[in-house]
């Protein structure tokens, strides 16, 4: 059941949200727009400020919006902040604040509409984007425009292309519903929350993250009528279309048994981890909600919290792990990827400095504001080549894509993997 006649404020920015702010400024060398560009408005102290003023009746101006839109989300301001400010929730809400009251161009509010109401929640349209790019890229017409060199001539167009994710067939897609079985005896039974893009673009991530589970005596049932998690939706201020989703996958796996909901995707994680306030004044999901986040967790938190299987053979490379924003930040799990990566044979560890500074993909971040996310990319490609590490891991399909784009132009040739893929290589290689 949907919520209905809520009042028009619903999700602005709370006052006592703001309130926690001390302005002490512990958050302004946490936050990479404010180290790029040294501006106070581009920090998050700056942000709240202007968000006090909006919320004390000051007009929604076109550059308070594009402080707003410039902010990351990446929340590491949260884990610099000594006073508890929940300033994802409050940029969120501001964006939602923003949407409600502003009403953009008809060609924005055509290309939000599609992407984020129409392509994203539809297996349709998604499979049909992906059989076009895959026909793009497999075809060599992809290696041809890149090599032609127009691509540089084309600026931020030129720059969007080589941030496309590659294309994976077969599509994930093909084992929505399915249930795998655990190899030996069953000790959990966990429902798989796939993702909407990563079924095309990340389908042998997802592939290695079921086989994972399976070794760890793991039954896995991919819910036939899971969809989008929302994350993109609510990062952009459409709290509605992401509440239709929620409900959705709420429904899709809640009271069917399951010891665990799981996400390989550290930026989907956090927001289906908060679906209870997404949906806490919904008479009829606030309390579904709660049940639900009480489940989700994210298969690095999962799998380091149980016995682990040990039969994992060697991968012999050294690795250095970029911490996703949304994973270390806003779910504040940082160890337990490198836990698991500690337990792979043959793999030598190296840390990278601030391993957890935004590395500029942040859900479309890289496509709206390419200039500043290439800034970001640039800088931690020199964190990652000064460890000298040979391959290059995380827990987020988004970081992967701008990871890989950084090698493409700053690195040496490093491979970038998810944490699972390194898992299942080990497995593997034991078998």
């Amino acid at each position: 059941m949907a919520a209905s006649n809520l009042p028009a404020n619903i999700d602005a920015p709370k006052q006592e949200d703001l309130l926690r702010c001390v302005h002490c400024g512990l958050c302004l060398n946490a936050c990479p727009t404010y180290r790029e560009l040294r501006v106070e408005m581009d920090s998050p102290r700056g942000r709240i400020y202007q968000m006090v003023q909006v919320s004390n009746g000051a007009p929604i101006t076109e550059s308070y919006q594009e402080h707003i839109d410039l902010c990351l989300a990446c929340r590491a301001c949260e884990t610099a902040c000594p006073s508890g400010v929940e300033y994802g929730r409050l940029v969120e809400a501001a964006r939602a604040d923003i949407e409600q009251r502003v009403r953009r161009p008809w060609p924005s509010r055509l290309l939000r509409w599609f992407v984020f109401e129409r392509l994203l929640p539809s297996r349709t349209l998604l499979r049909i984007a992906g059989w076009k790019m895959y026909v793009y890229q497999a075809s060599g017409l992809q290696k041809l425009v890149r090599a032609s060199g127009i691509l540089k001539r084309m600026g931020k167009l030129g720059e969007l292309e080589s941030l496309a994710p590659p294309v994976e067939r077969p599509f994930f897609y093909r084992n929505m519903g399915r249930v795998f079985p655990p190899k030996g005896e069953r000790k959990y039974r966990v429902a798989f929350l796939s993702g909407c893009i990563a079924n095309v673009s990340f389908a042998r991530l997802n592939e290695a993250t079921v086989r994972v589970l399976q070794a760890n005596g793991c039954e896995v049932v991919v819910p036939g009528a899971q969809t989008c998690c929302g994350a993109l939706h609510v990062h952009a201020g459409m709290r509605e279309p992401a509440r239709k989703l929620a409900r959705r996958n709420i429904d899709a796996v809640l009271d069917n048994g399951f010891d665990a909901v799981l996400t390989n995707a550290g930026g989907c994680g956090s927001t289906l981890k908060e679906y209870d306030e997404l949906l806490e004044h919904d008479p009829g999901y606030a309390e579904r909600a709660k049940r639900f986040v009480a489940l989700m967790k994210d298969v690095n938190e999962f799998l380091a919290s149980i016995e682990l299987n040990p039969r994992l053979g060697e991968v012999r490379a050294t690795v250095t792990y970029q911490d996703s924003c949304h994973l270390a930040h806003g779910q504040k799990i940082r160890s337990a990827p490198r836990q698991l990566l500690a337990r792979v044979p043959g793999l030598i560890v190296k840390e990278m400095r601030l391993s957890d500074l935004c590395c500029g993909s942040a859900g479309i971040y890289n496509v709206l504001h390419t200039d500043m996310s290439m800034q970001l990319l640039e800088k931690k490609m020199e964190n990652v080549n000064a460890t000298g590490a040979d391959r290059i891991a995380t827990a987020n399909p988004g970081c992967m894509l701008q990871i890989r784009a950084g090698v493409e132009k700053h690195g040496h040739g490093q491979r970038v993997s998810h944490v699972i893929e390194i898992l299942d290589e080990a497995y593997r290689a034991a078998r």
